[in-house]
């Protein structure tokens, strides 16, 4: 097979073969435990269906979820980014102060001010991606190493914009009517990842950057020899990556009603990439759906309510995170190693 024809076939996310098996399998290892601990829960705590702790349940699996799939766009391209905790809290401080500010200057101009710190705080999230992209995609320094790098630094840069104290000051219309609306009763969270995710999947399928990524992470000699642009593509997976946590920070900061720097953190970081490896996603790159991803965030998201219903201790609730993501990371292996001796 030629150079040109493995690139094509790295590039089609729905290709039959190896790939086909793997997701196959995949989809149906996470809809098990899914219901397995749906229908366990319903029939040990009567709260665990409750109307609040439902809303609850979507509500932060939303949040999940858009940090989620910024995640599974890097791994599948061959790369990782660890400081997407980080930068939730970033946007968080840099959205609250700017709206404030704004505010100050403008009394009575909401729509000004909110537009400033979601500018802003989006902007910072690209600001902090395109550093991570760079440094990847030029430089050839390790995304791991680079992105340590940098979740330590915008943590710092975070702490020092509020001081460690909660930045308020927004306009209450940005809080009340958007934040902490409803819209046929699902909080508005759960419609922005809706759309992120639905975003995200049409760039998978229906775009030439979808497809490259799939290319890049699968093979990239391969995918250089057929005239793919790697630095770009590499650039943009943690361009968006950064953007959709920072969008994750503005929507926690517009539900709590103030900028903290405390958001996200390393918390956030490995339940993105637990998301991201048990919903299917190959740690070596080229493989992954995010539609499978959200489930996946869902299902965590729910483990993790599980588990504080059943009052477990919060330093065992890392445990069973662990656990699962060792399994998941297990099968894909023993499946790779399956395929490699057919």
């Amino acid at each position: 097979m030629s150079a040109h024809a493995s690139a094509s076939l790295a590039a089609r996310p729905g290709v039959a073969t190896p790939y086909g098996r793997s997701l196959l399998g995949r989809i149906g290892f996470l809809p098990a435990l899914l219901v397995l601990v749906v229908v366990g829960m319903s029939a040990t705590d009567p709260q665990f269906y409750g109307p609040l702790n439902i809303l609850n349940i979507l509500r932060n699996a939303a949040f999940l979820t858009i940090v989620a799939c910024g995640q599974a766009l890097v791994i599948i391209g061959g790369g990782f980014d660890l400081s997407v905790g980080a930068v939730v809290a970033l946007a968080s401080v840099v959205t609250a102060k700017t709206m404030a500010l704004v505010a100050a200057a403008f009394p009575g101009n909401d729509a000004l001010a909110v537009a400033c710190g979601v500018g802003a705080g989006l902007g910072s999230g690209a600001a902090v991606g395109i550093v991570n992209g760079l440094c990847v995609a030029r430089l050839k320094v390790s995304g791991f190493v680079v992105t340590l790098g940098t979740m330590s630094a915008t943590a710092g840069v975070a702490l020092m914009i509020t001081s460690g104290i909660p930045v308020y000051g927004m306009p209450q219309s940005f809080v009340k009517e958007f934040g902490r609306a409803q819209f046929l009763g699902l909080p508005t969270a759960i419609y922005v990842a809706l759309l992120v995710l639905a975003a995200v999947v049409f760039v998978q399928r229906r775009t030439l950057f979808g497809r490259y990524v799939y290319a890049i992470g699968g093979n990239a000699d391969a995918a250089i020899v057929s005239g793919v642009g790697i630095r770009r593509h590499l650039v943009g997976t943690y361009v968006l990556s950064g953007v959709l946590a920072a969008l994750t920070g503005i929507l926690l900061t517009a539900q709590v009603g103030s900028g903290q720097a405390s958001f996200g953190g390393d918390r956030m970081m490995l339940q993105s990439i637990a998301a991201a490896v048990i919903g299917g996603v190959s740690l070596r790159g080229g493989i992954g759906r995010v539609e499978i991803v959200a489930v996946s965030a869902l299902f965590l998201t729910i483990l993790g309510n599980a588990l504080n219903l059943l009052h477990i201790d919060s330093r065992l609730q890392p445990v069973f995170l662990g656990v699962i993501m060792v399994a998941a990371v297990a099968l894909d292996e023993l499946g790779r190693r399956r395929k490699s001796r057919v």
